[in-house]
């Protein structure tokens, strides 16, 4: 929890960083921000140490989402921009399936070090992002007007949209970490489950995560994106 409360921090902080410098390098910063973090949490030394870690880790996190989905969706045309951002939406679940699938697998053999040394892992998509991944076409357009980037301007303009944007990310975020963090303790302390039966069990609920994001994003090409907000809350 510690880990989440300060992702709005991480969120703001990068989320600056890419207006001003590109959403490629900042994506590739916050990939080694949290790298860093993650390889200390596995070596921590003590509790306070470790507590330390996860916050600087969780600063790093709240900035990939906001980073990595502006590279993504200034990217990809207009015209699929509903099924891709479904299909972006289905990497969260699929991470998290992954996740369960390591977990099940090598927790018994490594431990909770063992765990975060893997979540290192993703360090080796550097080379391809500074090699492979073109720069967001709408941040490099931009650039070239000299627009002006500045944050207190935008709020007051679109103060209204940024509060529903902000209400309804809380509130989506209420719900899905509500349940998926905690859901795993419940199933141990309550149930008595061991680590492959809720392996098991976060595996399944995470394909139909991964089908639910896919579904409505192409469902947002047909009807709208507001329509099917919506649904999907109405639906939750």
């Amino acid at each position: 929890m510690l880990t989440l409360a300060v992702r709005p921090i991480g969120a703001l902080l990068f989320g600056r960083m890419a207006e001003k410098y590109g959403r490629r390098p900042i994506l590739m910063l916050n990939i080694l921000f949290f790298t860093v973090f993650e390889l200390l949490s596995a070596w921590s030394p003590t509790f306070m140490a470790f507590l330390i870690f996860r916050v600087m880790y969780g600063v790093a996190m709240g900035g990939i989402w906001g980073v990595a989905s502006s590279l993504a969706m200034e990217t990809i045309p207009d015209r699929s921009r509903g099924l891709m951002s479904g299909i972006f939406q289905a990497g969260y679940p699929c991470g998290y399936l992954f996740a369960s699938v390591i977990f099940g697998l090598f927790y018994s053999m490594v431990g909770w070090r063992g765990m975060f040394l893997i979540g290192a892992l993703p360090v080796v998509l550097l080379p391809y992002i500074w090699f492979k991944v073109p720069e967001s076409p709408v941040w490099l357009a931009a650039r070239a007007r000299k627009e002006n980037t500045a944050l207190l301007p935008v709020l007051r303009k679109q103060w209204k949209l940024c509060l529903y944007l902000v209400l309804v990310m809380a509130f989506f975020n209420f719900f899905s970490h509500g349940t998926q963090d905690l859901y795993p303790t419940f199933l141990k302390m309550q149930h008595g489950f061991d680590p492959h039966l809720i392996s098991i069990i976060a595996i399944f609920y995470n394909i139909a995560a991964m089908l639910g994001g896919i579904f409505y994003g192409t469902l947002s090409e047909r009807i709208g994106r507001k329509k099917d907000d919506r649904r999907l809350s109405c639906a939750s």
